[in-house]
């Protein structure tokens, strides 16, 4: 969510116009209109963004942090965000490690699965969270599965996910033709364990026997059964035993190659 749509929201969940909030702080209507749809050409400066801080009730500094990471050049951003995202996961990793007071082996357990916990306490509207994107994941028949021995929350790639709070959600570059039209080679397609999964979804599979996964829409049939649909009408559809399946998440956002 960028910074326009951040201020235009939640002036709209305060059920103010743009002329109450205009003579709040002192500024014109059209210039906050501009900075709302992310017309202006020119960032707006710190004065009035402290000034819409408390006209909008945010958090002291909010709008002033999201301002200046959407100033960053790209590369430097992408760096920070990585940074931070890394940093993120080992800061809630020596948590648990303080908490728990465990064995080596236990230590070597959290290291191998480094679980995060990073929803308890994060800001109700946030510039958005970095996800890792893990491998590539096939379109079309299911392919041998290889995470590439990734804890959750680490990977040499991340995407940038506003208004995702889910610590486990990941990302994969589809491989394949057989989800086209909605879904294309090299589209980078994020999941969420959290999201609520419906029969016809769209959704990463991950198979426990070979160890394989595969991106189709799932639909719920009788008898535990699972079948995997291609929206490209040219490939036939897979029917599988549910108890195959031991990892079944919903695509939830969609970057696409222009």
């Amino acid at each position: 969510m960028s910074l326009g749509q951040i201020i235009r929201k939640r002036r709209e969940e305060l059920n103010l116009t743009l002329d109450e909030v205009s003579s709040r702080i002192d500024f014109s209507k059209p210039y906050l209109s501009t900075i709302e749809t992310g017309k202006v050409n020119n960032p707006p400066g710190d004065k009035l963004l402290r000034k819409l801080e408390k006209a909008l009730k945010l958090k002291s500094g909010l709008l002033l942090h999201i301002a200046h990471m959407e100033g960053m050049p790209s590369d430097i951003r992408r760096k920070y965000e990585s940074a931070e995202a890394e940093n993120l996961k080992w800061r809630q990793f020596v948590k648990k490690l303080k908490s728990k007071k465990p064995s080596t082996r236990r230590i070597n357990a959290l290291l191998k699965k480094s679980e995060l916990d990073t929803e308890k306490g994060l800001p109700p509207l946030a510039a958005g969270r970095m996800v890792p994107v893990i491998n590539k994941v096939s379109a079309g028949y299911p392919s041998d599965f290889n995470d590439l021995d990734y804890p959750v929350g680490i990977a040499d790639d991340y995407v940038r996910c506003p208004d995702l709070h889910d610590p486990n959600a990941f990302a994969v570059r589809v491989v394949g033709d057989s989800m086209e039209p909605r879904f294309h080679e090299g589209d980078i397609v994020v999941f969420s364990p959290a999201a609520e999964i419906h029969s016809g979804d769209d959704c990463f599979v991950r198979f426990e026997m070979p160890h394989e996964t595969t991106f189709k829409r799932a639909f719920f049939e009788p008898k535990n059964k699972i079948r995997l649909q291609p929206r490209n009408q040219k490939y036939p559809p897979i029917i599988v035993d549910g108890k195959r399946i031991n990892g079944l998440y919903r695509a939830i956002i969609k970057y696409e190659k222009l």
